[in-house]
């Protein structure tokens, strides 16, 4: 049995799900996509991280402010990391393709596993360690796989982190955009499951989108691989008792219903 102890949100609009509007596509008007500015994260070994390695740190560090819990407190091979992206090492395959002359990337940034391997290395995570390379329907996955790395005992608590950009390629996502919803919306979220009295049921389903992604969709805009964890952090703000949320990707639809997940208390730390 596991919780859903919190998620930390960053998108385009702002930081926590508090920042989404009401309706992305008017608050967007004629903007078809809405970026993070890269973080400012003091530390020399992040001056030449990617903007998407700083938004995956980023995302963790929200979480963790979120549930008033310290780095230290998740260090360690108790804690599990699995990351899920679709689109968030375009950017660094096409700078290295293209060999820009603005700068020099050097080749390991350009695998999907140079975000969580910061992440592992800032937090000092070195518990299981998984990557996801889809979009919503793989998210889902991922949720199921922390559910049994923490259920089998495995793991203390696992991050499922989800970061997509999309600025660096934007004229490419637009020769799709017959694919992908508008406005595009960077972002990374991070959820924290941990053990606790709460169901998570997971399977291929016909069904329309849940409310809740409806909702997340609406108000945050098209995120991808994100799309499910903002479902669930919308969801954990309205205080409700069932969390259900689908997720598509290339013709198929998973959904995710989390009975009864109701955060564990955190006492916030000085």
């Amino acid at each position: 049995m596991t919780d859903l102890q919190a998620v930390g949100v960053i998108t385009g609009w702002g930081e926590g799900v508090e920042a989404l509007p009401a309706d992305a596509a008017r608050a967007a008007g004629s903007r078809s996509l809405l970026a993070i500015e890269r973080p400012r994260l003091d530390g020399e070994r992040f001056r030449r991280a990617t903007r998407e390695c700083l938004l995956g740190v980023a995302a963790v560090r929200a979480l963790l402010e979120g549930t008033g819990q310290r780095p230290a407190d998740i260090a360690g091979d108790g804690t599990g990391l699995l990351y899920v992206t679709a689109a968030g090492y375009g950017a660094s395959n096409r700078a290295f393709v293209e060999a820009s002359t603005a700068g020099t990337l050097h080749f390991p940034y350009t695998a999907p596993s140079a975000v969580p391997a910061e992440v592992a290395i800032e937090f000092g995570l070195t518990g299981a360690y998984v990557i996801f390379v889809g979009g919503a329907t793989a998210t889902i996955e991922a949720l199921a796989h922390a559910g049994r790395l923490v259920q089998r005992g495995e793991c203390e608590r696992v991050l499922v982190l989800s970061v997509e950009t999309f600025a660096e390629c934007e004229d490419l996502h637009a020769r799709g955009r017959w694919l992908l919803g508008r406005p595009l919306v960077e972002a990374a979220a991070c959820a924290l499951v941990v053990h606790g009295e709460g169901r998570l049921a997971i399977g291929d389903t016909t069904s329309e989108s849940s409310a809740l992604t409806a909702e997340a969709r609406r108000r945050a805009g098209e995120t991808l691989a994100c799309e499910p964890l903002i479902a669930l952090a919308l969801g954990l703000e309205s205080g409700d008792d069932r969390l259900h949320v689908t997720g598509d990707w290339r013709g198929r639809r998973l959904a995710a219903e989390w009975a009864s997940p109701r955060p564990a208390r955190t006492e916030r730390r000085s």
